[in-house]
């Protein structure tokens, strides 16, 4: 048994961890803590976690976890997963993973050093959907690939979402436009170039709108865009075109609330709905294997630092600073 200790009080974490660990015999939640003391007493109350620390500290040196997720914003994720990884803590590291490249290539390394697990939560990348659509990337029926779109679209209109500053690491790209990122690259098994890039700016330099055109070692060219202005639409989409047909995902983020793959190869069309466990159980699935029998995980600290180097691209080229680069982690 996994035991868990959370840093945060954060909204994602019932869906993330508490809940997949209340339906697992493998692991669980032991304790938290937050910026407030009385702010974790509350959560721990409604969550069902029954020791409260007081502060981050206390949580990694809990003797009683053997495992530290760290939903908090993305400016102290570097910071607090170097911190549990010295107290011999393995991490379960929200996306995204750090603040830029140079902080994830700090964090993989004091990984490769510790022997311990860390993962990027991407937690879509283990659901069945996901892997289906590599198998029929992989499996040729799309014949020589030739274009991929992927897209991540979902309105933000509160102007005191954390999203929305620059100083905690915020904006489209390291939220939502990170997802379309990852797609492309793990339904691929290649790693991008970045050709040209455009963003909108809602606060200072925090993109709110991040659009850029990929281009991958086998030719094939990719676009990606992240959408959070206040108008958006609701969309999760990746499409895949090849010489023989066409393959559309939606929902490939969170299937379990509904999702299709969609086929069309030498004009013949098929529809697959597949399983509707959550992509968080499967997380927590690949998380717990990974620890107590050494299975490889898909997004590991390396595949992590390939990630946010891609990130970095993205915002030099739509002409935006980097995260974490004038501010402190």
């Amino acid at each position: 048994m996994i035991g868990f200790g959370i840093l945060g009080a954060a909204k994602i974490a019932p869906r993330a961890l508490i809940d997949p660990c209340a339906a697992s015999d493998r692991a669980s939640v032991v304790c938290i803590a937050a910026r407030e003391r009385s702010r974790a007493e509350r959560f721990s109350q409604k969550h069902g976690i029954s020791r409260v620390h007081s502060d981050y500290l206390e949580v990694i040196h809990d003797p009683d976890i053997q495992a530290v997720y760290n939903p908090l914003p993305i400016s102290h994720h570097h910071r607090f997963t170097l911190e549990a990884l010295a107290a011999g803590k393995h991490v379960l590291c929200e996306k995204s993973f750090s603040a830029n490249a140079r902080e994830a290539e700090e964090m993989a390394s004091a990984a490769r050093e510790s022997g311990l697990v860390v993962m990027d939560a991407f937690h879509y990348r283990y659901h069945p959907v996901f892997l289906r659509a590599r198998e029929v990337v992989e499996s040729g029926q799309l014949g020589r690939l030739r274009a991929i779109e992927a897209a991540f679209h979902v309105p933000v209109t509160d102007p005191g979402d954390i999203r929305m500053n620059y100083e905690t690491a915020g904006g489209v790209t390291m939220d939502i436009g990170c997802y379309p990122l990852s797609w492309v690259r793990h339904i691929t098994g290649e790693e991008p170039e970045v050709v040209e890039a455009h963003a909108e700016t809602g606060p200072p330099r925090v993109d709110v709108f991040l659009e850029a055109r990929l281009q991958l070692p086998s030719g094939v060219e990719a676009r990606i865009s992240g959408d959070m202005r206040p108008d958006a639409r609701l969309r999760m989409e990746l499409q895949v075109e090849g010489e023989r047909g066409k393959m559309v995902v939606q929902n490939p983020l969170a299937p379990q609330m509904g999702h299709r793959i969609l086929l069309e190869v030498d004009g013949q069309t098929s529809e697959e709905e597949l399983d509707l466990r959550t992509s968080y159980a499967y997380q927590l699935d690949a998380f717990v294997a990974a620890v107590e029998e050494g299975r490889p995980l898909a997004t590991d600290a390396e595949d992590a630092v390939k990630q946010m180097r891609l990130v970095d691209r993205c915002y030099e080229a739509a002409g935006l600073p980097l995260r974490g680069l004038d501010f402190a982690s």
